[in-house]
């Protein structure tokens, strides 16, 4: 297929090179022209602006660093708005705004072109190796339509829903990762102060049921289908183990403002008499304050891993 590409930075410049080993014709542009040294090298042209590269491809794909630059190269006066025709898709890679995504697609469907917002995960290394996840959001026949080229990108296209879908996936599971990090920050400087030796306390947490789990399995006996008794963890123990944690914080003069939040709380979920129910029971106490309720059949969990298994 005739491929266009915008944004050769640190993960676009992968995709694009695995988009050309796949055997598609690759038209390139990037604000920097040296980025597409190596792609023009090995075969693909370069285009002046995206209205060009939109003009000369079939498919457009961005990858960019927000939503300031999508917006510019999508809707610009020389941006692809301009240069697609109606039938043709276009899929942001970028993490972006869920509003600004739905609006370009709006603007893209009202002239008939197709708009999906697909932003990645796996990092550079991912982008390289194809190892990496594509969450997709917007027409499910046009992703289907188009997965043997997503499917040249990375090795997990996923389809998650209508437009807007692909780009909160990646927001949940980014900043997800970013409150993750600052928590393993608090807690191994606690460790560490405490007077384990750093390597040790690595391989030793490691091991634990945290260490030996997915970072969103934990999601799946309690949370997901919203079921908290029989207890597998109470939160009458829960709340003992982090209220120690915290004291030993406070022995050693290391911050814990994680921890306390978290202390805090389970204590109120503790108040509303969930004592003996799973620790994860204060979770409930998220939604209620978002107002949305999540509950997702037990039957369809276990045809997701089901599925991964076979």
């Amino acid at each position: 297929m005739k491929i266009g590409f915008i944004g050769l930075g640190t993960m676009g410049r992968h995709m694009a090179s695995n988009l050309m080993k796949a055997g598609h014709e690759l038209v390139v542009h990037d604000v920097r022209r040296e980025a597409a040294a190596p792609h023009r090298e090995a075969g693909a042209r370069w285009a002046e602006t995206p209205r060009e590269v939109a003009e000369a491809s079939d498919v457009v794909f961005t990858s960019l660093p927000g939503p300031p630059e999508v917006e510019a190269v999508a809707l610009g006066e020389q941006g692809l708005l301009a240069g697609l025709v109606a039938g043709k898709a276009y899929f942001d890679l970028t993490t972006n705004a869920p509003a600004l995504v739905r609006r370009i697609h709006a603007v893209f469907a009202a002239r008939g072109i197709h708009m999906l917002d697909a932003p990645v995960s796996g990092g550079p290394r991912g982008a390289e190796t194809r190892r990496l996840a594509l969450w997709v959001g917007g027409d499910e026949a046009i992703f289907t339509r188009e997965k043997p080229v997503l499917d040249a990108i990375g090795d997990q296209a996923y389809y998650v829903g209508p437009i807007g879908a692909g780009s909160i996936a990646k927001l949940v599971h980014n900043c997800a990762g970013y409150i993750i990090q600052t928590a393993l920050a608090e807690v191994f400087t606690l460790g560490v102060k405490a007077g384990v030796d750093p390597l040790a306390l690595w391989k030793a947490v490691r091991q634990g049921a945290r260490g030996r789990s997915r970072t969103f399995d934990g999601l799946v006996d309690q949370f997901l289908p919203g079921k908290f008794e029989p207890a597998s963890f109470a939160l009458r123990l829960a709340h003992k183990d982090v209220t120690l944690a915290a004291a030993l914080g406070r022995e050693h003069r290391v911050p814990m403002r994680l921890a306390s939040i978290t202390l805090e709380e389970m204590t109120e979920a503790l108040n509303r008499g969930w004592g003996e129910r799973d620790s994860r029971v204060a979770m409930l106490l998220q939604e209620e304050r978002a107002g949305v309720e999540i509950r997702v059949p037990e039957a369809r969990i276990r045809q997701v891993l089901d599925a991964e298994k076979a």
